[in-house]
């Protein structure tokens, strides 16, 4: 059974940095994806970044230039680092991961990934 568990998420003034955590458990097969998406208060989810451990990343527009995925497959962790926050950004963010991804696979999309977490909140104040 996989599961999935966020960390770092919490409040910061516009301009700060947060550093999100993911670290999966139960898998251990590498060819995975690991993404975070996001949702805001009355607003859909959205993916924000993805990662395919063979080498390929995803983002949003949105974020491009403020945020980065990277992976640690030794532990199985994938980490979000986000600078130059804003209050848009503001939201729960939930990462999500597959572990049958191949070199096609839509990172952005909800519909590829099967394991979730259960979300961690990111509050971005002006």
């Amino acid at each position: 059974q996989v599961h999935l568990v966020e960390s770092g998420g919490g409040s910061v003034q516009a301009g700060g940095s947060l550093r999100l955590s993911c670290t999966s458990t139960g898998n251990t097969d590498v060819r995975n994806c690991m993404a975070f998406f996001r949702q805001a208060a009355g607003k859909e989810r959205e993916g924000v970044a993805a990662i395919y451990s063979r080498g390929r990343t995803y983002y949003a527009d949105s974020v491009k230039g403020r945020f980065t995925i990277s992976q640690d497959n030794a532990k199985r962790t994938v980490y979000l680092q986000m600078n130059n926050l804003t209050p848009e950004d503001s939201a729960m963010y939930y990462c999500a991961a597959s572990f049958s991804c191949t070199w096609d696979t839509q990172l952005n999309l909800q519909s590829e990934y099967n394991h979730w977490g259960r979300g961690t909140q990111v509050t971005v104040s002006s």
